[in-house]
């Protein structure tokens, strides 16, 4: 009904209206390489960060601390997020695809060219890294800790994804992480799991993260792990967002996923204006005529 009903154009320039044409955008099949590029690109800027940190401190004497090195990852997903979140959505992650995907949000048909474009973007990135610092790779890859058990390790990756993807799924807007709450939810999360839980296994939370520095390297030391891991804690996510909140592919999923529903609805708004702006004029034509005819039966 809402949909229906006429909208002035204060409404029609609201962040409503504006949500509604980033929608049809992310859903748009003509903008497929704009949504790669960002996914790309913005994988290539996390995994900077997430690998650099290491790197950066066995090439320079522990100049970058763990603190650091833990923390700058989640504030490169905040800045991602905003400045690219309506492009692609900034999964970034396959996991995140992957769940999105599961949730009924985002179309599978498009998860396999999200994930290869993230790992493009990671391994550009790696190299990257290799070649200007001058370290091998695997000083940025993600292992177990030292006395470590490989279960211990798996288990706490599965349960650093299923809070993540909790999270990205509870502040998302369909499959898009947009906005300032989005950011901050998110790379806080990021952030704050990486200060108490790397220790024990890195916390990467992300495969192509992982993957990137050991493809490079060429060391794949429990490297299932940190696949296993992220998309075992996604699903547990997908079927605990269920519980919470019910299925997903609601409408404002459905328009992101799908652009049916958005194009649908924005054509609504569109022809709801027209109507209105048309009783606008008709209001002002049949005043005018009143008016007019006061003035001629005064006359009289």
């Amino acid at each position: 009904m809402r949909d229906t009903l006429p909208v002035s154009d204060a409404s029609l320039n609201s962040p409503d209206s504006d949500r509604l044409r980033d929608l049809a955008n992310f859903a748009n099949p003509a903008y497929a390489w704009r949504r790669l590029l960002s996914e790309c690109f913005g994988t290539f800027l996390l995994v900077m960060v997430a690998a650099g940190g290491a790197m950066m401190a066995a090439a320079f004497d522990g100049a970058v601390s763990r603190t650091a090195a833990v923390v700058a990852p989640g504030l490169m997903v905040m800045a991602i997020i905003l400045f690219m979140g309506k492009i692609s959505g900034a999964h970034l992650n396959p996991a995140v695809s992957y769940a999105f995907a599961l949730r009924g949000d985002f179309p599978w048909k498009r998860v396999l060219p999200y994930v290869l474009a993230q790992i493009v973007g990671g391994l550009l990135a790696v190299v990257v890294l290799q070649l200007v610092i001058g370290v091998s790779a695997s000083h940025g890859a993600t292992y177990p800790g030292v006395g470590v058990s490989v279960w211990a390790a798996l288990t706490m990756e599965i349960l650093l994804t299923l809070g993540l993807v909790s999270v990205i799924l509870g502040t998302a807007s369909g499959a898009q992480n947009i906005g300032p709450i989005g950011a901050l939810a998110v790379g806080g999360y990021i952030a704050l799991a990486g200060l108490w839980a790397s220790p024990l296994a890195g916390g990467s939370m992300n495969p192509v993260r992982s993957l990137a520095p050991d493809i490079v390297s060429g060391d794949f030391t429990a490297f299932w792990i940190y696949l296993v891991g992220p998309l075992v804690g996604a699903t547990c996510a997908v079927v605990l967002a269920y519980a919470l909140r019910g299925p997903g592919g609601d409408l404002m999923a459905r328009e992101a996923a799908e652009g049916s529903a958005a194009v649908a609805r924005e054509k609504a708004v569109a022809k709801a204006r027209l109507d209105h702006a048309g009783d606008e004029v008709k209001d002002a034509v049949e005043r005018g005529v009143a008016d007019v005819d006061h003035v001629i039966d005064g006359e009289k």
